[in-house]
């Protein structure tokens, strides 16, 4: 079943919104059922995902290639863990999908490699459909091609790269939130490099926006985009499925 999901999925251009540490529950709930209605009007059968803050998660009534998923969760079903959610939380509104790895659970937030590949085999462990972030700092990019690979690389430790229900996104830490985007060849060439190494739909994600997101989606081996701060006006994302839906 995961497999066939997979090559569903590989078929058709992805597109993720990451909403961080915005919205609230109501505009939230407005944004799905927007997301959704509009989905429905234009036949749109790409996957999109939206993943909202904890305190905004909820059953949703969607069309099957809308998916709703938390953007972190505890490698627990309940217990001690103050400020955490498990599987318990998320099961209660039949979430199934999860982002791991994001450079800011990385780098801001201080999750090592050993944590984030024990939270992964969890999730992996209960059929989750994992979204794994990987992505280098700009120092790491400075120090040229062959130190960026290695410490992508790094960040597959202990990560089961056959899993089936695997989503791998390529996001340079130094172009989120920034207004940077990586030039189109470079890109190309992590990806590419990717690619060869890892047979999953892989997702670009840093500066995503309208204007630049076709040719994004144009270079080769990118399946999709997981985007920020673009994606959280909700007239903006339906205009980016639009563009997604034309790939």
């Amino acid at each position: 079943m995961m497999q066939e999901q997979s090559e569903q999925i590989a078929k058709h251009k992805i597109i993720a919104s990451n909403f961080k540490t915005n919205h609230t529950r109501k505009s939230t709930k407005e944004f799905v059922e927007n997301v959704n209605k509009f989905l429905q009007d234009e036949n749109i059968t790409n996957e999109v995902y939206i993943f909202p803050t904890a305190t905004a998660l909820n059953e949703f009534d969607t069309v099957s290639n809308l998916s709703l998923g938390a953007q972190n969760a505890y490698c627990v079903k309940n217990g001690s863990f103050t400020g955490e959610i498990g599987t318990e939380q998320l099961d209660e509104f039949g979430i199934k999908t999860i982002l791991i790895g994001h450079s800011e659970r990385r780098h801001v937030l201080g999750e090592s490699q050993k944590e984030i590949a024990l939270k992964y085999n969890y999730y992996k462990s209960h059929g989750y459909q994992i979204i794994y972030c990987i992505g280098e700092p700009l120092e790491v990019k400075e120090a040229g091609l062959t130190e960026t690979l290695g410490y992508i690389w790094e960040q597959f430790d202990g990560i089961d790269l056959d899993y089936d229900n695997l989503i791998l996104a390529y996001e340079p830490v130094w172009a989120i939130g920034t207004g940077v985007v990586a030039k189109v060849e470079d890109i190309a060439t992590i990806h590419r490099k990717i690619k060869k190494k890892i047979d999953k739909p892989l997702l670009y994600g840093g500066s995503v926006k309208p204007s630049n997101l076709e040719e994004i989606l144009n270079i080769e081996n990118v399946d999709g985009t997981l985007i920020g701060t673009s994606s959280w006006d909700v007239e903006q994302f339906k205009d980016m499925i639009s563009i997604t839906s034309k790939k």
